[in-house]
């Protein structure tokens, strides 16, 4: 079995959806990024890269490349788990923490927690989701950012 961490931090701004493991959050402002920045999807996506010793995101889907412009991270999240799948892996679980001060995620994190569980192949009893304020403190907490952490367990095929 194999653990792995994943980390992603974008800045909120006017003029972007604010979109957290693949489903749209009703919020007046979004992550900006060179794809959709789905902080959730991105930190999953390198939790799985690492576990299964692959690099990261940022090494295979470089934000210089015009070809990821936009990029629905659901697809991003879909290939990547195709590479830890041939290199003989599977996921087992996946525990995330989305560190916002705004909007609140009580609401949204059921759906999340679907979606993700249903982007791994996973039942959703294997997957947590967590929201934290940053208490006001930093960019989280001045509400100018929102962050996440995943680990996910791998297990042999």
């Amino acid at each position: 079995m194999r653990v792995g961490i994943g980390h992603d931090t974008h800045r909120l701004a006017e003029g972007r959806p604010l979109i957290l493991g693949g489903i749209t959050i009703d919020y007046p402002r979004g992550l900006v990024g060179h794809s959709d920045a789905d902080v959730v999807l991105h930190a999953v996506s390198d939790a799985l890269l690492g576990a299964a010793a692959l690099g990261d995101i940022g090494e295979l889907y470089p934000d210089t490349d015009p070809q990821w412009k936009g990029l629905d991270s659901s697809k991003l999240l879909t290939e990547v788990l195709d590479r830890v799948r041939l290199a003989g892996w599977q996921p087992s679980n996946c525990d995330v923490i989305v560190h916002a001060q705004e909007p609140k995620l009580g609401p949204y994190k059921a759906r999340v927690r679907e979606n993700v569980a249903r982007l791994l192949g996973l039942d959703p009893g294997a997957v947590n989701i967590k929201a934290k304020t940053g208490e006001l403190v930093g960019p989280i907490g001045r509400s100018e950012a929102i962050s996440c952490e995943a680990v996910v367990l791998l297990s042999p095929r």
